[in-house]
């Protein structure tokens, strides 16, 4: 019904109005959701995997950029989702680019956003996720917090900007995301360079180990661009391995347009959905790869399928993050994913989730 009724009426609309609707209704629609989420939830044991000490009941997570300002926490676990990542959170406040920033591509299925990291700050989301916590409703699933750069602040300044984000949220996120790679903040992915990169995760650890005390360190990963060299993502790994890292996030949206022939294709912004799907499984491969499998890999990019989850899973990724997808597919798409994967691990003779890569 989603896809033959309600999409068509709603993408008549401004996607973004459209967005902020949707989600207002389905937060105010906790309460319903919580008596009948029977039918978007689907968790067997056998989608179930423990990494880096946090519980994940199945391997589908909702992406960075959806739940900008956190509102949506106790809503997610509803909805199916095995875990969710809010933000990009940065240290100040900021209100993002100019409308319209959103733009639909359905012949493509494929998305171009330049947000520009709309959101309310680390003071306000730390505010908003402390009421859900007060509600018993922050950690139903596991949550990750997306961190970002501020934009007003200088790339000479970015270390802070981040460590005070890192610090204000860090008694709230079950995992933490450096976003170094969106392209709607100027001169933001210059910060997946090397010594950029140093720099910041090494603040970042220094934090963790401090207020984690005799407690296990905040998972911390690093989200990447698909449009890096190989070179480029190596140098990414060496700091990740050099700073012990836990794990990154592969692929952030594009800036490249090959094969797209909507007429928004000349927007500037990141690309998400279906083209970058093949994109970001192959270098979910190579980072597989590279690190002998020793690496915990989160996938993102074009999925729409069981079968487009499955293939990123058996590339190395331990989890997959939706967005695009989730858009486009309606609500019971975390079920449907879930229940595809079930039947090919089923086929495949696989019984657990951890044993298909």
């Amino acid at each position: 019904m989603y896809q033959s009724i309600i999409r068509p009426i709603l993408f008549r609309f401004d996607p973004e109005v459209v967005h902020e609707t949707i989600s207002r209704g389905l937060f105010a629609s906790e309460p319903l959701l919580r008596h009948i989420n029977f039918l978007f939830c689907n968790n067997s044991s056998v989608l179930s995997q423990t990494l880096h000490d946090i519980n994940f009941t199945n391997p589908i997570g909702l992406a960075a950029g959806f739940d900008k300002y956190g509102m949506g926490v106790p809503v997610w676990p509803h909805l199916g989702f095995g875990f969710a990542e809010i933000g990009t959170i940065t240290g100040q406040a900021q209100d993002g680019n100019p409308r319209p920033r959103l733009f639909r591509l359905p012949e493509n299925k494929a998305l171009i956003n330049r947000f520009g990291f709309n959101n309310h700050g680390a003071d306000q989301t730390a505010q908003t996720l402390a009421q859900w916590k007060r509600e018993n409703t922050l950690h139903r699933i596991p949550l990750g917090i997306n961190i970002g750069k501020t934009k007003i602040v200088s790339l000479d300044h970015a270390v802070e900007d981040y460590a005070y984000t890192f610090s204000r949220l860090f008694d709230y996120g079950d995992y933490f995301v450096v976003n170094v790679s969106s392209p709607n903040t100027p001169n933001l992915r210059k910060l997946q360079d090397k010594a950029f990169l140093d720099a910041i995760f090494s603040s970042l650890m220094k934090i963790n180990r401090e207020q984690s005390g005799s407690k296990l360190l905040k998972p911390l990963f690093v989200k990447i661009a698909p449009d890096l060299t190989l070179s480029q993502i190596d140098d990414v790994l060496s700091s990740i391995e050099n700073h012990k890292l836990h794990g990154i996030i592969a692929t952030n949206t594009t800036i490249t347009r090959e094969n797209i022939n909507s007429r928004y294709a000349g927007e500037t912004g990141g690309l998400s959905g279906f083209p970058l799907r093949g994109m970001s499984t192959e270098i979910i491969r190579y980072i597989h790869k590279v690190t002998s499998g020793k690496l915990t890999i989160i996938g993102a990019g074009g999925v729409f399928t069981a079968e487009d989850a499955y293939e990123k899973i058996k590339a190395g990724a331990s989890l997959i993050q939706i967005y695009t997808g989730f858009i486009y597919e309606g609500p019971r798409f975390c079920h449907n994913l879930n229940a595809g994967l079930l039947k090919l691990m089923k086929r495949d003779g696989i019984n657990s989730i951890k044993n298909i890569n």
